[in-house]
């Protein structure tokens, strides 16, 4: 089928280069050329505008969109919408927050324009190994592009029709905020570990061995053994780890049905935890304890 891909970035560029593998017509557009002429070294038909890479697809047009979420996007979906007819499907491959998918959707109805959310998984490593697709849209617009899904998919499983406009991105921002619980707990498990000086433990074979038969094994703790071997204390790595917006997402929905969520809720507040280079709660504690037992304290640097 014929397939337009707006952003090429790590994502962006692995869908295209699968689509283009799976024998699909693949038009690719970027803000900046390099990415646009790599893919068209690959098989890709470049277009270095968006007006371009609409006046290259054939009607009824699917047009993807991997950009950041916010903004962006927002601006980009604007700019679509004049230029394209009645029928036309947009994408949002990206990690959008589900309600700007419904406004959407119902934005673009008014247009006689399609829209769906695809929640997409699989990183640096979705070329090779497919992409786990979570996918919200009415049913005969998801059937019409189910070609394109399968492509990224794995070859048994990986993808699935979640439910209307909004359910794709919903079930992908739950997934990443299991991810937060499941990183966090094996982040903790490796410090204890690494913290059991007299033991001497090798983190790297200790990660390599759970991950043939353990019931822990996952593709999380294979990226930590490639981790533990290139550098086994981590020393190359500060630990500051960011958050894209999921974990939050999924904390507010949690609250918003009555859900208790401790584990992601608690393996959120500690990514802050990791960006405070002292705490102030810290310093607190520490008065606390002077004050009521004379506990002994540490003077600032």
């Amino acid at each position: 089928m014929d397939i337009g891909i707006i952003g090429l970035g790590r994502m962006g560029a692995g869908m295209a280069e699968r689509w283009l593998r799976g024998g699909h017509r693949v038009v690719v557009h970027n803000r900046s050329r390099g990415p646009v002429d790599e893919l068209a070294s690959k098989g890709a038909d470049p277009a270095y505008t968006v007006e371009e890479l609409i006046g290259k697809l054939s009607a009824p047009r699917a047009i993807w969109i991997m950009l950041p979420a916010g903004d962006i996007t927002e601006q980009m979906i604007t700019t679509l919408t004049p230029l394209l007819a009645p029928g036309d499907a947009i994408i949002d491959g990206g990690n959008t927050n589900y309600h700007d998918d419904l406004r959407r959707a119902a934005q673009l109805k008014e247009h006689g324009l399609h829209y769906a959310d695809q929640g997409t998984s699989g990183g640096i490593w979705g070329l090779e190994v497919g992409f786990c697709l979570m996918v919200g849209g009415d049913t005969e617009v998801i059937q019409r592009l189910e070609p394109a899904f399968r492509t990224l998919a794995p070859v048994e499983g990986g993808y699935v029709h979640c439910g209307p406009v909004g359910s794709g991105h919903f079930v992908k921002m739950v997934h990443n905020g299991i991810e937060y619980g499941m990183m966090q707990a094996y982040a903790e498990g490796f410090e204890i570990m690494q913290a059991k000086q007299e033991f001497n433990l090798n983190l790297y074979d200790i990660a390599e061995a759970w991950r043939y038969g353990s019931v822990v094994r996952s593709w999380l703790l294979d990226l930590t053994a490639v981790a533990f071997s290139k550098d086994p204390d981590l020393s190359q790595l500060k630990g500051y780890v960011q958050d894209s917006g999921e974990g939050r997402w999924t904390i507010q929905e949690a609250i918003d049905l009555d859900v208790p969520a401790p584990v992601i809720t608690l393996s959120l507040f500690e990514r802050f935890h990791s960006r405070q280079d002292e705490s102030f709660t810290a310093k607190v504690l520490a008065a606390m304890r002077a004050g009521f037992g004379g506990h002994a304290t540490k003077k600032a640097e």
